[in-house]
Parts: structure tokens; sequence; C-alpha cells
């Protein structure tokens, strides 16, 4: 066992045991240096894996206190979709959100956009800056089809988290995760093909199975475990499902993981069916869970996961960097890649390796961890504070998205369409539905904005919300 793990251990029984209890300051680092006969560097270690159970909570300049223990809500409902394979529409919606134009003092709460304000970022800031400054002309060659081999040395060393063994020539990089999802599902179905999804689910997933001319098969899926492997088998022994598409870790846009025995049961049912699973771990490096969870692609035996994943929602969706771990689809993948965008800017891919060579990749993601769950915290604190009591609320595991289930009553589309003139926004339900379901529930996002701001938009929601009911 390592000195941190003895500390930690000591003040997790004493959280535990209730020696100390909710909102008490624990001792200082000075005091478990010479109570511990140990270094700052473990006493620090050990705080941190604290934070990262969600025991204890760092306060700037006044110290470490046992965390305010937070209620789970009422989660949403298992979903109940159409158990069909068919066509994905809602294309308009989705575009009409792209294309939004937000006023700054908008309080955005529509888009899934990471805070990029945090000063952890400044390392990333400095080295591209520099990387203009001094070797612009790398910028203007082309570059290797399957991106720079610093950042796929990088993003193999960063898989071990997840459980994955990779060699960067495993790897192929992207244009984002988008580019990423598109590129596997093409590599691995034909057109008119079905494949499985969860219901409710991030739209640009849809989208890209709408753009290759698939049907997309919506499995029944809970806001506490993810997708129901039950109603997954019924589905593969009905239809011929060519694939699955999963977000199975810090899910956009429930915000579930799926444990870890559910995860190797997946993998296990597509083994049985001999079909091929695209994972999207976009949100995994920002998980509360520590260790980081495992991916579906660490059970891989025979190469059948492709994994996707990008820096777009830990970093900055700007960056458009993403990557493919495609298995024994990589000759297919790195074909359709060329065919869809040749080669990734070379400039964007040396700053994160960068960014991750150094540490501080690392040191950025526990820092927004941390931030993201006191926002959700604080979020569903709102919610249930100005929102009718029978809403139900998702509880992320990770990430800064969660699900609000309103009553069958309430319209999210009008709500949506309200809120806009209020200075708030809003992603309705029906963007994550294949066919426009969800029409009562809503994705929000608890990222940017501070408490306040936060706080107020969540008061303006639940008015527009009573004067549904009045109507």
């Amino acid at each position: 066992m390592k000195l941190y793990d003895k500390v930690a251990n000591s003040l997790r029984e004493n959280i535990h045991s209730g020696f100390f209890v909710e909102r008490d300051k624990l001792p200082s680092i000075r005091q478990l240096v010479a109570e511990h006969n140990v270094s700052i560097s473990t006493v620090q270690q050990a705080y941190h894996q604290l934070e990262m159970e969600g025991l204890i909570e760092a306060r700037p300049k006044s110290g470490y206190f046992v965390a305010h223990k937070t209620t789970t809500p009422t989660l949403p409902i298992t979903s109940r979709p159409a158990q069909r394979p068919i066509d994905v529409s809602q294309w308009q919606d989705v575009l009409e959100v792209l294309l939004a134009k937000e006023n700054v003092s908008t309080t955005q709460l529509q888009h899934a956009m990471p805070n990029m304000s945090v000063p952890s970022l400044n390392p990333l800031l400095k080295k591209m800056s520099s990387l203009m400054r001094h070797q612009v002309a790398l910028s203007l060659p082309y570059g290797n089809i399957k991106g720079t081999l610093q950042l796929r040395e990088q993003i193999a060393k960063l898989a071990t988290n997840s459980g994955c063994v990779l060699h960067p020539d495993d790897l192929v990089i992207t244009s984002g995760c988008q580019e990423g999802l598109s590129v596997c599902l093409r590599s691995v179905t034909e057109p008119g093909d079905i494949v499985a999804i969860e219901s409710p689910s991030f739209y640009g997933s849809m989208q890209a199975i709408k753009t290759a001319n698939l049907k997309a098969i919506e499995i029944p899926t809970n806001a506490e475990n993810g997708l129901s492997l039950a109603a997954l088998e019924l589905a593969l022994e009905q239809w011929p499902i060519k694939a699955i598409l999963v977000t199975p870790t810090a899910n956009n846009p429930m915000g579930y993981s799926m444990p870890e025995a559910d995860k190797k049961r997946l993998y296990q049912l597509a083994q049985s069916y001999d079909i091929s699973i695209i994972e999207d771990d976009i949100y995994g490096d920002i998980s509360y869970q520590s260790p980081r969870p495992k991916t579906i692609k660490s059970f891989d035996e025979d190469g059948r996961v492709l994994l996707c994943s990008s820096f777009s929602k830990t970093v900055a969706p700007g960056i458009r960097v993403g990557w493919i771990a495609p298995g024994r689809y990589r000759d297919k993948v790195t074909h359709v890649k060329y065919v869809s965008s040749s080669m990734c800017p070379t400039l964007p891919q040396l700053a994160i390796a960068d960014f991750i060579e150094t540490g501080a990749y690392n040191r950025h993601t526990r820092k927004v961890r941390l931030l993201y769950k006191q926002g959700r915290d604080h979020l569903i604190k709102c919610i249930k504070q100005y929102f009718p009591q029978d809403t139900r609320i998702s509880f992320p595991q990770g990430g800064y998205v969660l699900w609000v289930e309103l009553n069958k009553k309430f319209d999210a589309v009008k709500l949506a369409a309200q809120c806009k003139k209020g200075d708030v926004s809003i992603a309705p339900g029906t963007l994550f539905s294949a066919t426009g379901k969800y029409r009562h529930c809503m994705r929000l996002n608890f990222s940017e904005k501070t408490e306040i701001e936060r706080e107020q938009a969540i008061g303006k929601l639940g008015f527009y919300i009573e004067q549904q009911i009045e109507k």
C-alpha cells in the first residue's frame, strides 16, 4: 500500500465513523505531515484521492472540509422507444440549434460545452501561441494520414487509464469525435443496415446514422445503468442489427456510467451475434469516478470494438482533435477517413500532445472534474427548488449535462422558444430521439456561468413552466 493510501484510509475511516461529520474542517496539510511523518506531496495526494471520491471538498484559502452529501434525485423512468428500425429525422431541429446565435447575456444551458475559462488551459494556449510564432511552417505540408506520431504516442499512454493496451499504430486521428463516429459507421455498415442506439441518445450520433443512410433501432435506457441489455438481446434476436453505437461512460444526455459488468456483458453480446460496437468515450476522462471507468474496448479480444474520443469535451471544441482505435477495422477506417477529409491539421495535434506529455492535461481534467461535480450538485438543488415536485432528474457520474423529465403535460419545445425571450437557452428532449420523442424532457448543462447566473436561469425556467400550468 502506498503512503498516500494509508493517509487517505485513516481520514476515510474517521469520516465514515463520524469523527468528522458533514462540513467539518479537516486537519491542515502540515498537521497531517507531522502526524503521519510523510511528505507534503503525500498528504496532497491523499486529499486529492478523497476529493475524487466525493468525500471531501477544497475551499480556496480555507482548507479541506467534509463534503456535503448530495441526495440522489428521483431519476427519470426507463425510456420506452419504438422497438423497430426507423429512419432518423430531426435534422432541421438540430440545425436550428447549431446555427442559433446566442446573445452574450444569454445563460447557455443548451450546448454541451466545457468551461474554457479555467486557468488550467493556459499551458495549452501558450504552446499553441509558441507553435504559431516559431513553427508555423509545420502547418503547411500534408501530415501523416493517421495523425502525428507524437499525439498518437500520448493517446496510447492515456488509454491505459481506461484499461486499454494500444500501440500508436492502432490509432487514427480525426477532426473531432463527430467525424470519428461517422467514419466508424461507414466502415462497418452498408446503406440500409440497422444500428442499435441508446434512447435518448446524442443527436450528433443519430445524424451520423442518418447521413450514412442507415436505420436506427432505439433501445430502452435508464438513468442509472444505461442501455437495457435484456431489451438489446431481444432486438438482436428479432432484427439483423449490424452495429451497436453507445456512450457508456458519462453518457450524453443522461450522464450515467454503465457498470463494468454490464460493459463486459455488452461486449459478449456483440461477440455472440458477431457484430461491431462503436464506443463513444468522449466524456470518459471527466468521469467523477476514481479510478476512471474502464471502456468496453478494454475487454476487446477480437478487435470488434471501435473506440472513439476527442478533446472537444475535455479541453475545447475548437481544437477539433479526435481519435479512433478501430481494432480489426483499421485499414477500412483509414481509407474512409482519407476520402472523408484526408489529413488533420498538424499544429493542434502537436499542442495537445505537449499538453498531455507535460502532465498539464491530467492536472486540467482533475480540476474540471471537481468543478463539474460541484456544478451538478448545484444545478440539481436549483431544479428541486424551482421546478414542479414531480420533476425527475438524472444524476450524472461525469461530464456536465443532465436530463430533466417533466410531467407529460408539459411541452419542452414550446418552453425552449419561450426561454429565448428571457435570455436562457435549453435543449428540448426531442433532439435526442430519432423520431422526436421526449417532448416533455430537456437536457441542461452545468459547465458555464456562475452559480448565481445559473440559479437565476433555472428560476426563469421554473416561472415559464408555471405559466404552462396556468394555460
